[in-house]
Protein backbone atom coordinates (compact mmCIF):
# COMPACT_ATOMS: atom_id res chain seq x y z
CA UNK A 1 0.00 0.00 0.00
CA UNK A 2 1.24 3.45 -0.87
CA UNK A 3 2.42 5.76 1.87
CA UNK A 4 0.46 8.70 0.48
CA UNK A 5 -2.98 8.95 -1.08
CA UNK A 6 -2.43 9.95 -4.69
CA UNK A 7 -5.56 8.63 -6.36
CA UNK A 8 -8.91 8.52 -4.55
CA UNK A 9 -12.32 7.41 -5.78
CA UNK A 10 -15.53 8.72 -4.20
CA UNK A 11 -18.57 6.51 -4.76
CA UNK A 12 -21.75 8.41 -3.93
CA UNK A 13 -21.74 12.19 -4.40
CA UNK A 14 -24.34 13.45 -1.97
CA UNK A 15 -23.32 15.86 0.78
CA UNK A 16 -21.04 13.34 2.51
CA UNK A 17 -19.35 12.19 -0.70
CA UNK A 18 -18.74 15.75 -1.90
CA UNK A 19 -17.42 16.69 1.51
CA UNK A 20 -14.97 13.77 1.41
CA UNK A 21 -13.85 14.91 -2.04
CA UNK A 22 -12.97 18.32 -0.57
CA UNK A 23 -10.86 16.69 2.15
CA UNK A 24 -8.86 14.52 -0.24
CA UNK A 25 -8.45 17.19 -2.92
CA UNK A 26 -7.13 19.67 -0.34
CA UNK A 27 -4.79 16.91 0.83
CA UNK A 28 -3.24 16.77 -2.64
CA UNK A 29 -4.92 13.66 -4.08
CA UNK A 30 -6.51 13.36 -7.48
CA UNK A 31 -10.16 12.61 -6.81
CA UNK A 32 -12.57 10.90 -9.18
CA UNK A 33 -16.21 11.05 -8.14
CA UNK A 34 -19.07 8.84 -9.26
CA UNK A 35 -22.77 8.48 -8.51
CA UNK A 36 -25.34 6.24 -10.17
CA UNK A 37 -27.73 9.21 -10.26
CA UNK A 38 -26.69 11.39 -13.17
CA UNK A 39 -28.12 14.62 -11.74
CA UNK A 40 -26.38 14.05 -8.41
CA UNK A 41 -23.15 13.21 -10.21
CA UNK A 42 -23.11 16.20 -12.56
CA UNK A 43 -24.16 18.61 -9.82
CA UNK A 44 -21.36 17.55 -7.48
CA UNK A 45 -18.60 19.88 -8.79
CA UNK A 46 -20.73 22.95 -8.03
CA UNK A 47 -21.36 21.74 -4.48
CA UNK A 48 -17.66 21.05 -4.01
CA UNK A 49 -16.76 24.49 -5.34
CA UNK A 50 -19.10 26.14 -2.81
CA UNK A 51 -17.60 24.15 0.07
CA UNK A 52 -14.09 25.15 -0.96
CA UNK A 53 -15.05 28.82 -1.34
CA UNK A 54 -16.54 28.90 2.16
CA UNK A 55 -13.40 27.33 3.60
CA UNK A 56 -11.17 29.77 1.74
CA UNK A 57 -13.19 32.75 2.99
CA UNK A 58 -12.70 31.57 6.59
CA UNK A 59 -8.98 31.00 6.13
CA UNK A 60 -9.32 27.22 6.40
CA UNK A 61 -8.00 26.46 2.93
CA UNK A 62 -5.85 28.02 0.25
CA UNK A 63 -5.04 27.09 -3.34
CA UNK A 64 -8.66 26.01 -3.65
CA UNK A 65 -8.64 26.38 -7.43
CA UNK A 66 -5.83 23.84 -7.59
CA UNK A 67 -7.83 21.51 -5.34
CA UNK A 68 -10.90 21.90 -7.53
CA UNK A 69 -8.85 21.00 -10.61
CA UNK A 70 -7.89 17.73 -8.92
CA UNK A 71 -11.56 16.67 -8.81
CA UNK A 72 -13.05 14.99 -11.86
CA UNK A 73 -16.34 13.28 -12.59
CA UNK A 74 -16.23 9.65 -13.75
CA UNK A 75 -18.95 8.35 -16.05
CA UNK A 76 -18.82 4.83 -14.61
CA UNK A 77 -17.90 3.11 -11.36
CA UNK A 78 -15.07 1.27 -13.11
CA UNK A 79 -13.61 4.54 -14.41
CA UNK A 80 -13.73 6.07 -10.93
CA UNK A 81 -11.95 3.15 -9.28
CA UNK A 82 -9.38 2.49 -12.02
CA UNK A 83 -5.95 3.26 -10.57
CA UNK A 84 -7.28 4.33 -7.15
CA UNK A 85 -5.26 3.81 -3.98
CA UNK A 86 -8.34 4.33 -1.84
CA UNK A 87 -12.10 4.22 -2.39
CA UNK A 88 -14.52 6.07 -0.10
CA UNK A 89 -18.03 4.66 -0.47
CA UNK A 90 -20.81 7.04 0.61
CA UNK A 91 -23.98 5.57 -0.84
CA UNK A 92 -27.42 5.39 0.76
CA UNK A 93 -27.41 4.04 4.33
CA UNK A 94 -29.21 0.74 3.71
CA UNK A 95 -27.82 -2.77 3.92
CA UNK A 96 -29.11 -3.91 0.52
CA UNK A 97 -27.74 -0.82 -1.24
CA UNK A 98 -24.35 -1.08 0.43
CA UNK A 99 -24.20 -4.84 -0.24
CA UNK A 100 -24.80 -4.31 -3.95
CA UNK A 101 -22.15 -1.59 -4.16
CA UNK A 102 -19.63 -3.64 -2.16
CA UNK A 103 -20.07 -6.52 -4.60
CA UNK A 104 -19.42 -4.21 -7.56
CA UNK A 105 -16.44 -2.50 -5.97
CA UNK A 106 -14.95 -5.78 -4.80
CA UNK A 107 -14.88 -7.08 -8.36
CA UNK A 108 -13.06 -3.97 -9.59
CA UNK A 109 -10.28 -3.63 -7.01
CA UNK A 110 -7.03 -5.50 -6.56
CA UNK A 111 -5.45 -6.75 -3.36
CA UNK A 112 -3.77 -3.41 -2.63
CA UNK A 113 -6.74 -1.03 -2.75
CA UNK A 114 -8.49 -0.07 0.49
CA UNK A 115 -12.23 0.62 0.57
CA UNK A 116 -13.70 2.74 3.35
CA UNK A 117 -17.44 2.97 3.90
CA UNK A 118 -19.12 6.07 5.31
CA UNK A 119 -21.66 3.84 7.07
CA UNK A 120 -22.87 5.68 10.17
CA UNK A 121 -23.82 2.62 12.18
CA UNK A 122 -24.09 -0.50 10.02
CA UNK A 123 -21.03 -2.75 10.58
CA UNK A 124 -19.02 -3.74 7.52
CA UNK A 125 -19.72 -7.43 8.18
CA UNK A 126 -23.39 -6.73 7.39
CA UNK A 127 -22.70 -5.85 3.77
CA UNK A 128 -19.22 -7.11 2.77
CA UNK A 129 -19.47 -10.80 3.70
CA UNK A 130 -20.01 -11.90 0.12
CA UNK A 131 -17.91 -9.24 -1.58
CA UNK A 132 -14.78 -10.16 -3.54
CA UNK A 133 -11.67 -8.88 -1.76
CA UNK A 134 -13.73 -8.42 1.38
CA UNK A 135 -10.55 -8.18 3.47
CA UNK A 136 -9.89 -4.77 1.85
CA UNK A 137 -13.09 -3.20 3.27
CA UNK A 138 -13.32 -1.16 6.49
CA UNK A 139 -15.73 1.36 7.98
CA UNK A 140 -14.49 4.96 7.74
CA UNK A 141 -17.44 6.83 9.24
CA UNK A 142 -17.14 10.62 9.19
CA UNK A 143 -19.17 13.22 11.05
CA UNK A 144 -21.37 15.29 8.77
CA UNK A 145 -20.09 17.42 7.08
CA UNK A 146 -16.71 15.66 6.82
CA UNK A 147 -14.82 18.61 5.30
CA UNK A 148 -15.47 20.63 8.47
CA UNK A 149 -15.67 18.00 11.23
CA UNK A 150 -12.42 16.03 11.42
CA UNK A 151 -13.33 12.86 13.37
CA UNK A 152 -13.51 9.59 11.40
CA UNK A 153 -14.42 6.29 13.05
CA UNK A 154 -12.40 3.34 11.73
CA UNK A 155 -14.13 0.02 12.37
CA UNK A 156 -12.77 -3.23 10.88
CA UNK A 157 -14.88 -6.23 10.02
CA UNK A 158 -13.71 -9.57 11.47
CA UNK A 159 -12.00 -10.31 8.14
CA UNK A 160 -10.47 -6.86 7.49
CA UNK A 161 -6.71 -7.10 6.85
CA UNK A 162 -5.11 -5.99 10.15
CA UNK A 163 -2.71 -3.71 8.28
CA UNK A 164 -5.54 -1.56 6.94
CA UNK A 165 -6.64 0.38 10.04
CA UNK A 166 -3.14 1.65 10.97
CA UNK A 167 -2.43 2.43 7.32
CA UNK A 168 -5.69 4.33 6.85
CA UNK A 169 -5.32 6.08 10.19
CA UNK A 170 -1.96 7.47 9.06
CA UNK A 171 -3.23 8.49 5.62
CA UNK A 172 -6.31 10.26 7.00
CA UNK A 173 -4.23 12.07 9.60
CA UNK A 174 -2.08 13.41 6.76
CA UNK A 175 -5.13 15.05 5.15
CA UNK A 176 -6.22 16.70 8.39
CA UNK A 177 -8.67 14.16 9.77
CA UNK A 178 -8.78 12.88 13.36
CA UNK A 179 -9.23 9.10 13.05
CA UNK A 180 -10.45 7.12 16.06
CA UNK A 181 -10.27 3.34 16.15
CA UNK A 182 -13.19 1.20 17.26
CA UNK A 183 -11.54 -2.04 18.29
CA UNK A 184 -14.35 -4.32 17.16
CA UNK A 185 -17.78 -4.07 15.57
CA UNK A 186 -20.75 -2.72 17.49
CA UNK A 187 -24.00 -1.25 16.16
CA UNK A 188 -23.78 2.52 15.96
CA UNK A 189 -20.00 2.49 16.61
CA UNK A 190 -18.90 5.09 19.18
CA UNK A 191 -20.25 8.39 17.91
CA UNK A 192 -23.84 7.36 17.30
CA UNK A 193 -24.03 5.35 20.51
CA UNK A 194 -23.02 8.47 22.42
CA UNK A 195 -25.34 10.63 20.34
CA UNK A 196 -28.10 8.04 20.71
CA UNK A 197 -27.89 8.10 24.50
CA UNK A 198 -28.33 11.86 24.46
CA UNK A 199 -31.10 11.74 21.85
CA UNK A 200 -33.06 9.08 23.70
CA UNK A 201 -32.95 11.15 26.88
CA UNK A 202 -33.94 14.29 24.97
CA UNK A 203 -36.96 12.55 23.43
CA UNK A 204 -37.95 11.13 26.82
CA UNK A 205 -37.70 14.49 28.58
CA UNK A 206 -39.86 16.08 25.88
CA UNK A 207 -42.39 13.23 25.93
CA UNK A 208 -42.74 13.48 29.69
CA UNK A 209 -43.34 17.22 29.50
CA UNK A 210 -40.21 18.47 31.25
CA UNK A 211 -39.20 20.96 28.53
CA UNK A 212 -39.83 22.13 24.97
CA UNK A 213 -37.65 21.06 22.07
CA UNK A 214 -36.21 24.60 21.93
CA UNK A 215 -35.20 24.59 25.59
CA UNK A 216 -33.69 21.11 25.35
CA UNK A 217 -31.70 22.26 22.31
CA UNK A 218 -30.58 25.41 24.16
CA UNK A 219 -29.32 23.28 27.06
CA UNK A 220 -26.89 21.67 24.63
CA UNK A 221 -26.02 24.56 22.29
CA UNK A 222 -25.62 27.11 25.08
CA UNK A 223 -24.42 24.67 27.75
CA UNK A 224 -22.83 21.27 27.28
CA UNK A 225 -22.02 21.89 23.64
CA UNK A 226 -19.78 24.85 24.37
CA UNK A 227 -17.39 22.63 26.30
CA UNK A 228 -17.80 19.71 23.97
CA UNK A 229 -16.55 21.84 21.08
CA UNK A 230 -13.00 21.38 22.35
CA UNK A 231 -13.03 18.59 24.96
CA UNK A 232 -14.74 15.25 25.48
CA UNK A 233 -16.78 13.87 28.38
CA UNK A 234 -13.89 12.35 30.33
CA UNK A 235 -11.78 15.50 30.22
CA UNK A 236 -14.88 17.57 31.03
CA UNK A 237 -15.55 15.76 34.29
CA UNK A 238 -11.84 15.58 35.13
CA UNK A 239 -11.83 19.40 35.17
CA UNK A 240 -15.17 19.73 36.96
CA UNK A 241 -14.02 18.59 40.41
CA UNK A 242 -11.04 19.77 42.48
CA UNK A 243 -9.66 16.24 42.75
CA UNK A 244 -10.22 15.30 39.11
CA UNK A 245 -12.20 12.42 37.68
CA UNK A 246 -12.11 10.24 40.80
CA UNK A 247 -13.39 13.14 42.91
CA UNK A 248 -16.15 13.78 40.36
CA UNK A 249 -17.14 10.11 40.47
CA UNK A 250 -17.30 10.18 44.28
CA UNK A 251 -19.56 13.22 44.17
CA UNK A 252 -21.88 12.48 41.24
CA UNK A 253 -21.75 8.78 40.36
CA UNK A 254 -24.79 8.08 42.60
CA UNK A 255 -26.82 10.74 40.74
CA UNK A 256 -25.96 9.33 37.32
CA UNK A 257 -26.76 5.82 38.54
CA UNK A 258 -30.22 6.96 39.69
CA UNK A 259 -30.79 8.64 36.34
CA UNK A 260 -29.71 5.50 34.48
CA UNK A 261 -32.03 3.35 36.59
CA UNK A 262 -34.95 5.53 35.50
CA UNK A 263 -34.25 4.60 31.86
CA UNK A 264 -33.77 0.83 32.13
CA UNK A 265 -36.81 0.24 29.88
CA UNK A 266 -36.20 2.40 26.81
CA UNK A 267 -39.19 3.37 24.71
CA UNK A 268 -39.38 3.68 20.95
CA UNK A 269 -39.95 7.08 19.41
CA UNK A 270 -43.66 6.61 18.74
CA UNK A 271 -45.37 8.15 15.68
CA UNK A 272 -47.36 10.38 18.03
CA UNK A 273 -44.19 11.60 19.75
CA UNK A 274 -42.43 12.21 16.45
CA UNK A 275 -45.47 14.18 15.27
CA UNK A 276 -45.34 16.42 18.37
CA UNK A 277 -41.62 17.09 17.98
CA UNK A 278 -42.11 17.69 14.26
CA UNK A 279 -44.85 20.23 14.99
CA UNK A 280 -42.54 22.22 17.27
CA UNK A 281 -39.64 22.06 14.82
CA UNK A 282 -41.74 23.04 11.81
CA UNK A 283 -43.18 25.98 13.77
CA UNK A 284 -39.60 27.09 14.44
CA UNK A 285 -38.29 26.24 10.96
CA UNK A 286 -40.60 25.66 7.97
CA UNK A 287 -39.65 22.62 5.90
CA UNK A 288 -38.81 24.74 2.86
CA UNK A 289 -36.20 26.60 4.92
CA UNK A 290 -34.22 23.47 5.86
CA UNK A 291 -31.65 23.80 3.03
CA UNK A 292 -30.97 27.44 3.92
CA UNK A 293 -30.57 26.55 7.61
CA UNK A 294 -28.23 23.70 6.68
CA UNK A 295 -26.06 26.19 4.80
CA UNK A 296 -26.14 28.44 7.89
CA UNK A 297 -25.00 25.48 10.01
CA UNK A 298 -22.09 24.73 7.69
CA UNK A 299 -20.95 28.35 7.65
CA UNK A 300 -21.14 28.55 11.43
CA UNK A 301 -19.08 25.37 11.56
CA UNK A 302 -16.51 26.92 9.22
CA UNK A 303 -16.09 29.85 11.59
CA UNK A 304 -15.95 27.59 14.65
CA UNK A 305 -13.35 25.31 13.12
CA UNK A 306 -11.29 28.33 12.07
CA UNK A 307 -11.45 29.73 15.61
CA UNK A 308 -10.42 26.40 17.17
CA UNK A 309 -7.53 26.01 14.75
CA UNK A 310 -6.26 29.49 15.60
CA UNK A 311 -6.47 28.69 19.29
CA UNK A 312 -4.55 25.43 18.87
CA UNK A 313 -1.89 27.21 16.80
CA UNK A 314 -1.44 29.81 19.52
CA UNK A 315 -1.18 27.12 22.20
CA UNK A 316 1.30 25.10 20.16
CA UNK A 317 3.33 28.22 19.30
Amino acid sequence: MRQTLREVAIVGTGLVGCSWAVDFALGGANVRIFDQNEATRTGAPARIKTMLADMEAAGLADHVEDALKRVSVAATLAAAIDGADYVQESVFERVDVKTAVALEIGKLINGEVVVGSSSSGIPASSFTAGAPNRNRFVIAHPVNPPHLVPVVELVPAPWTDPEIVPWLRARLTEVGKVPVEVKREIDGFILNRLQGALLNEAWALFEEGYATTADIDATISQGLGLRWAFMGPFETIDLNAPGGVSDYADRLAPLYFRVAEQRISPRKWSPELVARVTAERRAALPLEDLPKRSQWRDRRLVQLVAHLRRQRAQEDG
